[in-house]
């Protein structure tokens, strides 16, 4: 029988920087731990609150932000907007697949710093122009990683780790910029990098449905959000719409999100938007390129966010400026293909 105890030998284990980028939170999985254990109640309790209470008592001015979804698809709109519209600001931001919502927060120069992995792009719509600036102009320090580091960085804290080994970003410039340290293996010698775990501070998921005491069912591609919702300290839930804890408990398999991780719930309709929600509506591809043409101008796009974010008074009334139920209507057929 092969057996490979000649591994088990003692070995120099080397590590050092690879790259010149700072680590923006505290990977130390022990006083997460501490933070968890102390300040993450187990209780069931009804969690349901408004947009503005949550993003009001949750979020502070300085913290580090992981944010659910991909690309314009899945993506907590709601939140993101009241942010803005709250005008937070010194904000960390987690930049994991994202589109749209680096984008508002740019926008609304709510951050500060970020962990860049994909920020500017909106994917095939092409750049955005606020984003683009923010992250020239020196306004937003970087660290760099790969899409991949960044989730690995998610799963180790999920895991209650500080760090996992990883072959993503070896050789490249992404690695020059990052903030991983190379190391060795204990039983190989083999190089690896480490990346160091995400604790955010606030996550901020949007979900297909969920109940009042936060378990949370994703229907699709779940992306990152099973780790991130398990780093993050504080946990922010919007959901399309509210359930039963009965119907939640007849397929305790989708529940990806239980409700001992959660601090807020809020019932948002169409939370997503303009982005996509699976199986529910398709994203609004003119609102997105709208965004994209005010940020041609200064005073455009100053005039954009008036009427869009800083000019209403919530959510409900933002998607009343882009053509209400009608317009919603219509993009929910466009995602279901009941009329071509």
């Amino acid at each position: 029988m092969q057996h490979y105890c000649h591994l088990l030998k003692e070995r120099s284990v080397t590590y050092k920087p690879a790259g010149t980028g700072k680590i923006f939170t505290d990977p130390d999985a022990d006083k997460a731990r501490v933070f968890f254990r102390d300040q993450k109640p187990r209780k069931m309790v009804n969690k349901v609150t408004t947009v503005a209470k949550a993003v009001s008592e949750l979020v502070n001015d300085g913290d580090y932000l992981g944010v659910g979804g991909f690309g314009t698809n899945r993506i907590p709109t709601a939140i993101l907007h009241e942010i803005v519209r709250q005008r937070k600001k010194n904000l960390g931001f987690a930049g994991h697949t994202a589109t749209h919502d680096f984008q508002i927060l740019a926008a609304g120069g709510c951050i500060n710093r970020c962990d860049v992995a994909y920020i500017v792009g909106l994917e095939a719509r092409g750049l955005s122009k606020v984003a683009r600036k923010a992250v020239e102009s020196g306004s937003i320090e970087l660290t760099e990683w790969t899409n991949a580091a960044l989730a690995w960085r998610y799963k180790a804290a999920a895991m209650g780790l500080s760090f996992l080994p990883v072959r993503s970003m070896m050789g490249t410039d992404t690695e020059k910029y990052s903030a991983a340290m190379e190391m060795e293996c204990p039983f190989t010698g083999t190089k690896y990098l480490a990346v160091p775990a995400l604790y955010p501070d606030v996550g901020i998921i949007h979900v297909h449905r969920c109940d009042v005491y936060g378990n949370s069912q994703i229907d699709g591609i779940v992306v990152a959000d099973y780790d991130l919702a398990r780093a993050a300290k504080r946990l922010i839930i919007t959901t399309e719409r509210l359930v039963p804890n009965e119907l939640i408990r007849r397929e305790p398999a989708k529940t990806i999100i239980p409700f001992y991780l959660v601090d807020a719930v809020v019932e948002v309709p169409f939370g997503s938007y303009p982005g996509n929600m699976p199986y529910e509506y398709f994203s609004d591809e003119n609102h997105l390129q709208e965004w994209l043409k005010a940020e041609n101008d200064p005073e455009t796009l100053s005039a954009f966010l008036e009427r869009h974010i800083y000019g209403v008074k919530d959510f409900n009334e933002y998607l009343n400026t882009i053509g209400g139920m009608a317009r919603l209507q219509e993009l929910r057929k466009l995602e279901t293909l009941v009329e071509r």
